[in-house]
């Protein structure tokens, strides 16, 4: 297992000598994962201290739903939304609070407010302007795989060989950030677990996550709540899951202990106390 070090501006993650947990607030009214439970100001920052005490490591806030076909959302409304829960949060918590965001005006007003990660899950492919903003702020960035927009990406995704194809396809947007003067020790990497991907796909991609230690960077995954676990376990039981099912969470557990085995340094997931025992499970089963 590589391990690897980000320091920053105060922070420090230790990548690789345990597995880091990401706790999502999804600060929108239409999300696929909890159905906009947190769109309100208030049940978004208590659900962020209720992640921060349950175990999380990294605060993960996004003002847009990126469910397949969603529709993009105005900057100033993105704003509006996030802006006031990272500068509360950030008031309470020492933890690194992420923004999850495409656009560099959210990026720059979420990291004045506290933020000290930015999660692009365009891999700075949408705004010209976002390597120029995480590199004046100096904060770590995760570049993602997706084929096309939140739009377009399920519209028959098909590969050749799905791993080289996005191996090929981050390594354009490590040399993309590294010519934005992002230096390369701030890059995190995630192949993107249901953006633009088929339900066979997303397997694989976690049996042979282990394959892309080869580009020598921290790898995230989000396997959690996501569609390819919902179809699996819906053919069995006959019915519509629903995210905050039981079933789906121990389905995301499942896929969770798998990807830390193959590799996995930092989990995105929404209930972090389920992730918590599972990533002290599986961690000693690996340094036993």
């Amino acid at each position: 297992m590589q391990t690897h070090t980000i320091s920053w501006n105060g922070h420090r993650l230790d990548l690789g000598r345990r597995t880091l947990i990401m706790g999502v607030v999804n600060v929108t009214p239409d999300s696929f994962s909890d159905g906009g439970k947190f769109y309100s100001y208030k049940d978004a920052v208590a659900q962020g201290l209720k992640l921060t005490e349950e175990g999380a490591d990294i605060i993960d806030i996004g003002g847009e739903s990126t469910r397949p076909y969603s529709d993009e959302v105005p900057e100033e409304e993105e704003i509006r939304r996030v802006v006031p829960v990272i500068k509360e949060l950030s008031g309470q918590i020492a933890i690194p609070i992420s923004i999850d965001t495409t656009k560099a005006g959210v990026a720059r007003q979420a990291i004045e407010a506290g933020a000290s990660i930015v999660n692009d899950i365009s891999a700075l492919r949408f705004d010209d302007e976002m390597a120029g903003t995480v590199s004046y702020y100096e904060v770590p960035v995760i570049l993602m795989h997706m084929l096309g927009t939140p739009k377009t990406m399920q519209v028959a995704p098909k590969y050749d060989n799905i791993v080289q194809k996005i191996k090929t396809f981050l390594e354009k947007a490590v040399k993309r950030a590294e010519k934005g003067q992002i230096r390369r020790s701030k890059v995190i990497l995630d192949p993107g677990i249901g953006f633009g991907k088929t339900v066979e796909n997303n397997f694989e991609l976690i049996d042979r996550l282990d394959e892309f230690q080869t580009l020598g960077l921290p790898i995230l995954i989000g396997p959690s709540r996501k569609s390819f676990i919902r179809n699996l376990l819906k053919k069995k039981n006959g019915n519509n899951i629903f995210p905050d099912s039981q079933m789906l969470e121990t389905g995301t557990q499942a896929a969770v202990a798998a990807a830390i085995l193959r590799g996995a340094h930092i989990i995105r997931v929404h209930d972090v106390a389920n992730t918590f025992a599972t990533v002290k499970i599986i961690d000693a089963i690996k340094g036993a």
